[in-house]
């Protein structure tokens, strides 16, 4: 049925439409909280402002007609987030934590080596919650099919980025549980953890997934670490025709 469903383009479409919709919304989230909390108030406006620009993303990933409009859509969204994002980092930290857009491969800055380690760490269990789902972990909807690359997995990824991964992320550096002392710099700028620093990193990954939160859809507690493997489900049913549209897990 999955392999069958990729191919549908209409159905690939809105699939990929409610993952995005999904991940623009739980983003929206974490810059209106920022905005909320921010010492200053025109650090609170232009918090609020991107806030307000994701909210005109949304509505232009609703019309958007094919994938690529639709993942145009997205990279603009991403981009003007991960601008933003930097006014949550409390203003000590800020200097050792600047966030210049985001870089991947390698990161270089503190902040996207600390982004791409979680986001790591969540990818492997995004792929763990497709395949105990009964799904193919390569096949995606909203990523591009590519050889060696889990798209579905990464799809599935997108929803919780913001609020597992990078909510996480501010959370250590603004708490002080992370400093410049866990990262390396190596030739050509790149940005490592160190041994010390993914240790911190892992177990306050850890315990961040045996937190339980209210699942607004089966509305019972669950721990943060099983959202995953219950939206993978979710997925299947959609895919199966069990489920009118994939719901993707929102966030308060």
């Amino acid at each position: 049925a999955h392999h069958g469903k990729a191919l549908e383009s209409a159905f690939a479409l809105e699939l990929a439409r409610a993952m995005v919709a999904g991940k623009l919304k739980n983003s929206r989230v974490n810059l209106q909280r920022g905005a909320r909390e921010a010492a200053a108030p025109d650090e609170a406006a232009t918090l609020t402002r991107a806030a307000d620009n994701l909210a005109a993303s949304l509505r232009a990933a609703a019309v958007a007609s094919n994938l690529d409009e639709l993942r145009g859509v997205e990279g603009e969204a991403a981009r003007g987030y991960f601008t933003a994002l930097n006014l949550i980092v409390k203003l000590p930290a800020r200097r050792a934590f600047a966030l210049n857009g985001r870089t991947r491969r390698p990161p270089l800055d503190r902040f996207n080596a600390l982004l791409s380690f979680l986001y790591a760490m969540l990818m492997n269990d995004c792929r763990s919650a497709c395949e105990a789902a009964g799904l193919d972990a390569q096949l995606g909807f909203l990523h591009a099919v590519r050889p060696g690359r889990a798209a579905l997995a990464l799809d599935l990824q997108e929803e919780f980025r913001s609020i597992l991964a990078d909510r996480l992320a501010l959370t250590l550096i603004n708490r002080g549980q992370i400093d410049a002392a866990d990262f390396d710099e190596r030739e050509g700028g790149a940005v490592m953890l160190n041994d010390k620093g993914r240790r911190a990193v892992v177990t306050a990954w850890q315990e961040r997934k045996q937190e339980e939160v209210t699942h607004p859809l089966t509305e019972s507690k669950i721990p943060i670490g099983l959202l995953p493997f219950i939206q993978a489900r979710f997925i299947a049913r959609t895919i199966r025709g069990e489920m009118e549209g994939y719901l993707p897990y929102l966030a308060k």
